[in-house]
């Protein structure tokens, strides 16, 4: 290190000497303050070079910090340096004098920067004055983590000695700073990773296949999966919209030594007729005007595998018959062809309609409604697993909020509220309210107000015009073994809930003007289901 000073007379000297020195204190308590109450490194940083540029020599402070590689010098912090010379700013290990600085461990002085080739003047710096470089390198317990430079000019009464003194103290003031903030991050991220891990350890103690629920209904219907799953039994999934019949389907498939296999599913009320047959069966090229190739149907897809079929009641008695024939025989021929073609597929069914009702009116057939009713699974709607709800609630904002990047949680009353409401779309319902409250809602406490703008119905109307259905038995009252049995909040009753979903319905068309394809996507239906509920309400718009 060159070490050429330019030297006053012996009083001037020490009068500097002096000087120096109390500057040197003052300036280092007052970066070591800053440092010690800040929350934002850089900033205090920059505001420590403005401090050594208004008390020292230093016109131009810059700090660079080794990247994650090691491999480059990049500019953290500096002052009096442009966003364009920022960017150029980026320095190889050993390159310039701000290279060596990290590469030999060693504080760099260049006395003059226009005549000596270890400045490189990366920034683009016009000046004819004679201006002194000093570079310090930081160094932590893992060895050099930066570099820390200033520029002094002419002008100035140097001493390099107490220059690379002090800048070497606040370097190392600005390395404690930098890698106390780094480890507190690790730490920080350390302690999200733990608390979803825990979290989801958490959830997953409830869950089955990707099924949540600890309610004795729910207990009982994974038993029975974990019984018929590993057979080849057809099994008909049963309940109302929205309570995870093709989650049920996949936990069946999952379950079953056909695992390795195609898992096909087709939702029947969502094609026409026409449609659904190629759908189901396939067809040969030219079977119909936009038949321009031959195209396998789901059946043959699955083959080997399992066919999940939702809204099985929604299928007309024509496919009835070609439906009952495979589940006989497994064998069909494509639509508009004779060839016959075998599959080996297992049936899960599901439908929201009942069956049997169907069956006497005649728009079921008796003996395909038999062939698909060898093992019943009957799901219970939401509002007869009130056990259950909370932790639904927990998961999908654990899922939504981490998806989303975001930190949120509810108040004791806002929770309350989720909980007493009845879910007549059940889990879909709840799902899409949940996503709907983490897009909308900010960060934070989630409280009663915020849900007006994203629950499914105005909760605070249903509250009004419920008080005269209250029983005097709250829920809150009932001891937890009888909770399961009185499942459906006490304020609600069967009569009132169906009115709500009428309300929700009306209001969903109304949104829409009217359109149904609308109205049911925002209720999460198909057309067919939401064409039915109009009718079995006797809805006009």
């Amino acid at each position: 290190m060159s070490k050429k000073n330019h030297i006053p007379d012996d009083e001037q000297c020490q009068s500097c000497a002096l000087k120096f020195a109390y500057d040197e204190i003052s300036i280092l308590y007052e970066i070591a303050v800053m440092l010690t109450n800040t929350t934002d490194t850089k900033e205090c940083i920059e505001k420590s070079m403005l401090l050594l540029k208004r008390k020292s020599y230093l016109e131009r402070c810059t700090l660079f910090l080794l990247n994650d590689e090691g491999e480059y010098l990049e500019l953290f912090a500096s002052i009096n340096i442009t966003p364009a010379q920022q960017k150029m700013a980026r320095y190889k290990i050993g390159e310039g004098a701000t290279g060596l600085a990290a590469k030999s461990a060693e504080p760099i002085v260049i006395e003059n920067i226009h005549n000596n080739i270890n400045y490189l003047n990366k920034i683009g710096t016009v000046n004819t004055k004679s201006i002194s470089y000093v570079a310090t390198p930081i160094i932590q317990d893992s060895g050099v983590i930066g570099v820390l430079s200033a520029n002094i000019d002419e002008s100035s009464v140097i001493n390099f000695d107490n220059i690379v003194h002090m800048l070497t103290i606040v370097g190392s003031l600005f390395g404690g700073n930098i890698s106390m903030q780094k480890r507190f991050a690790k730490e920080k991220e350390s302690l999200v990773e733990l608390k979803t891990y825990y979290k989801d350890q958490a959830l997953s103690e409830y869950r089955f296949e990707n099924i949540i629920g600890k309610s004795s209904k729910m207990k009982l219907i994974f038993n029975m999966l974990e019984t018929v799953s590993p057979s080849d039994a057809t099994i008909l999934v049963r309940g109302e919209t929205g309570t995870g019949k093709e989650l049920i389907a996949t936990a069946v498939h999952n379950l079953s030594k056909r695992k390795n296999g195609p898992l096909i599913k087709l939702n029947c009320a969502a094609i026409s007729e026409t449609l659904l047959e190629s759908e189901l069966f396939g067809h040969e090229k030219g079977a119909f005007t936009d038949a321009k190739e031959s195209r396998k149907g789901r059946f043959e897809l699955a083959d080997g595998g399992t066919l999940f079929l939702d809204e099985i009641g929604d299928i007309t008695p024509s496919l009835q018959v070609k439906l009952l024939r495979i589940l006989q025989e497994q064998e069909f021929e494509r639509v508009g062809g004779t060839k016959t073609i075998k599959t080996n597929v297992r049936l899960v069914a599901a439908t929201n309609r009942n069956l049997e009702k169907m069956v006497k009116s005649g728009e079921f057939r008796e003996d395909l409604f038999y062939r698909l009713n060898v093992i019943p699974i009957n799901l219970p709607p939401l509002r007869e697993r009130y056990e259950d709800v909370k932790l639904l609630i927990e998961h999908y904002l654990h899922s939504f909020t981490k998806e989303h990047k975001k930190e949120m949680f509810f108040s004791k009353q806002a929770l309350e509220i989720l909980l007493d409401y009845p879910w007549p779309g059940n889990i879909r319902e709840l799902q899409n309210t949940m996503e709907r409250i983490v897009l909308i809602c900010p960060n934070g406490v989630i409280n009663p107000e915020m849900l007006n703008h994203v629950m499914p119905f105005n909760y605070q109307k249903l509250h009004m015009n419920m008080d005269s259905e209250k029983t005097e038995v709250q829920k809150e009252s009932l001891p937890a073994q009888n909770r399961e049995e009185n499942a459906v909040p006490q304020t609600f009753t069967k009569n009132r809930i169906l009115e709500i979903e009428k309300e929700s319905i009306i209001k969903a068309l109304v949104d829409n003007r009217g359109i149904k394809t609308k109205a049911a996507a925002q209720l999460g239906m198909s057309t067919r289901q939401i064409t039915y509920k109009i009718k079995k309400y006797n809805i006009e718009f």
